[in-house]
């Protein structure tokens, strides 16, 4: 499905004409660079790779300088290859906010932020063991039993443990799109978006 890449910019709300309140989301949705066009009879599959933002030349590869100088555009930042509008795009068209409408619902690619290592009560929302009395000491945190003993003399796949805790790609399905803002390529979205602000995203429609 055709899609652009964004930035997070952080969230609002909008009242509409009935007077209710709508949480929203602001995303900066482009400029975004088509780099390469791929077709079934070169590539295989069709599909068209595109670039957002430019990044500075002591910090490209020289693949990643000689990929974009083919299509004669700076090199991205951010690079990924979207389908739907393969046949109406060329290298160096420049897609932008244009292409969502109002009232249209997207998806929303981002990464969680992350938490780093937690327990399992913030990790996975446990109670804890139990009371303070009673001889407990600093056990009001731990998880408990995890298995039994000789049989099956292992823990399970799965078993929910403490663990690194966010900074995963996620997708918000069916947010509408309350509101384009064609000149400063922004995208008012209803709901929350994973990331933290300035997070890179990806809006599919």
């Amino acid at each position: 499905m055709p899609g652009l890449i964004g930035k997070k910019v952080g969230m609002t709300n909008v009242y509409d004409e009935q007077g209710k309140n709508h949480p929203c989301t602001i995303l900066e949705v482009g400029p975004c660079t088509v780099v390469q066009v791929k077709t079934e009879e070169v590539d295989g599959y069709s599909a068209v790779q595109i670039g957002y933002g430019e990044k500075a030349e002591h910090r490209t590869t020289k693949a990643e300088l000689g990929h974009a100088k083919k299509a004669k555009v700076a090199t991205p930042v951010k690079m990924i290859e979207v389908d739907g509008f393969a046949a109406e795009v060329k290298s160096g068209d420049v897609l932008s906010a244009e292409i969502f409408e109002e009232g249209e619902f997207v998806d929303v690619v981002g990464t969680t932020k992350g938490k780093g290592f937690q327990g399992v009560v913030k990790r996975h929302g446990f109670g804890g063991v139990g009371q303070a009395t009673h001889g407990q000491h600093n056990r009001l945190r731990a998880p408990g039993s995890i298995g039994a003993a000789s049989y099956p003399s292992r823990v399970f796949k799965g078993m929910r443990m403490a663990g690194r805790m966010g900074n995963a790609r996620m997708t918000v399905q069916n947010l509408r799109v309350i509101k384009v803002l064609k000149e400063q390529n922004i995208l008012l979205v209803r709901g929350a978006v994973p990331g933290a602000k300035g997070s890179y995203v990806i809006v599919e429609k």
